[in-house]
Order: C-alpha cells, then sequence, then structure tokens
C-alpha cells in the first residue's frame, strides 16, 4: 500500500463508503507479512515511495514467486531484481502481469505507468555496449519507479566526440545516471559538462585490473567533478532508486 491508495481508503472511510471492519481488514498485513522465510515490508511504499524490491539471486524459485506474489496481491507495481532464467520463467507462470527482460535480469509488474507528476527526464547513459545489461536495469528500474526515461549508450570516452556530439541530451536531462567500466571515466567527464545530479555506475567490465569493477568505483569515487555521487558495482537499481529520490518534487 502506498500513500495514493491509503488516502482513498481513509477518505471512503470518513464518507463511510468503507466499513471499519473493512478498512482494518484491508490494513491488516500493514507493516508487514510474515511468510515464515520472509517478512514482506508492505509499509515500504509509505515510508520510501515505492514498493520493495525483490533481490532474487539467492532465493529459490519458490521463495521468488510467493513473495512477489503477495506484493502482487498489494496492487502496486513490483519489481524483482537479478532474476536467473529459471526463476524468472516460474514468475512470469505463476504470477500475472510479470514481464521478464532478461538483458536486465529484471522482473516487472507495472499497474501504474506514467510518470510522476512534476518528474523531470532521467538519462542513462551508459559508456559502452558490454555496461548496457547494468544500464538497462537502472533504466527499467527508473521507469517502474514513475520516470520520465531516455537512453544514450555506447558513448564512452574511447570515443569522446560521440559523447560531445549529444551535449544538448545531458543538458537537458533532470538526472543523470552514467554507467561505466575500465577505468570508469565517463562519469567525471559527464559530470563536468552538466549542473544536474549525475548517478554514477562502476560496472565489473574490464580486464585483469580492473579487478571486477573496483578500478571503476575508485576512479568514480575520486572524480574530481562537483555533483557527482557513486553507488556500488553493477548496482543499477540503486542508481535508479537514488535518481527517483532526487526527481521527486516535495
Amino acid at each position: 500500500m502506498d500513500r495514493h491508495q491509503l488516502s482513498v481508503l481513509l477518505a471512503a472511510l470518513q464518507r463511510g463508503e468503507v466499513s471499519v471492519d473493512d478498512a482494518i481488514s484491508r490494513l491488516r498485513t500493514l507493516p508487514y507479512e510474515d511468510l515464515g522465510f520472509a517478512k514482506v515490508d508492505h509499509h515500504r511504499a509509505l515510508r520510501n515511495g515505492f514498493p520493495e524490491v525483490v533481490l532474487g539471486e539467492g532465493k529459490s524459485p519458490e521463495q521468488v514467486v510467493a513473495i512477489a506474489e503477495r506484493l502482487a496481491a498489494a496492487g502496486g507495481n513490483v519489481l524483482v531484481t537479478r532474476l536467473a532464467g529459471a526463476a524468472a520463467e516460474r514468475l512470469v507462470q505463476a504470477v500475472p502481469g510479470f514481464a521478464y527482460q532478461p538483458e536486465a535480469r529484471l522482473a516487472m509488474r507495472r499497474v501504474q505507468t506514467s510518470p510522476g507528476p512534476g518528474r523531470g527526464t532521467v538519462l542513462v547513459v551508459s559508456a559502452g555496449t558490454a555496461d548496457v545489461p547494468v544500464a538497462e536495469e537502472a533504466a527499467l528500474s527508473a521507469e517502474v519507479m514513475g520516470n520520465p526515461v531516455e537512453r544514450l549508450y555506447d558513448v564512452g570516452v574511447a570515443g569522446l566526440h560521440r559523447l560531445l556530439l549529444q551535449r544538448e541530451r545531458l543538458w537537458e536531462a533532470a538526472v543523470l545516471i552514467v554507467v561505466a567500466g575500465m577505468e570508469g571515466a565517463l562519469p567525471s567527464v559527464v559530470g563536468g559538462l552538466v549542473e544536474r545530479p549525475v548517478v554514477a555506475v562502476p560496472t565489473s567490465v574490464g580486464y585483469g585490473t580492473s579487478m571486477g569493477g573496483l578500478a571503476a568505483l575508485l576512479g568514480m569515487l575520486n572524480t574530481c567533478a562537483a555533483g557527482v555521487v557513486v553507488v556500488n558495482i553493477d548496482n543499477g537499481f540503486g542508481a535508479a532508486a537514488a535518481a527517483t529520490r532526487m526527481n521527486t518534487p516535495r
């Protein structure tokens, strides 16, 4: 249940259209629903603006389905990240409304599809084609969270002219998510070109001394461009969550 759903319920209760018992019944799973192996946080959207997101990695297909089913029953958008093919197939078959994006390893159930009021465009920028899976995790997550999203891919610093030719799009975005592996230089370049917040995402793409994305992470943390914040390696979802909060009018 999110803020809007709760407001509608309380207004209906005030008008006498819903009984106290019915309201209590609909609120009985707040703040969480205990499934034994998991406590599903139905209060998350009221606190954070978006329902609990399920990390598919490390869970059995049965656990993923059970958690996603209860979140879907609450009526909002549902997002399952880091989901492998077998578990994804099971989820799509078991719970109506889910779609799976294999490149991003993301399953989504979208009930509310229009962007939130007053939100600007989140531009997701990737350095190379190999970074696209993480960029797509960020882009799709940001869309499900209610942001207008655009993509600008394969514009890394090895061919800097590709990025500079798109500078108008950089300037027009409200928030930028910049995804890069190797040495992780792209967010610094973008951060030096724009006045908007930049969320940097290091990826595990690179040769031996990239150390699974650690080199990109350290490079981004040491950026000299103001206004760049950094999330963890391959954490496209975390970047989308941060960008959404930056992009939400108060």
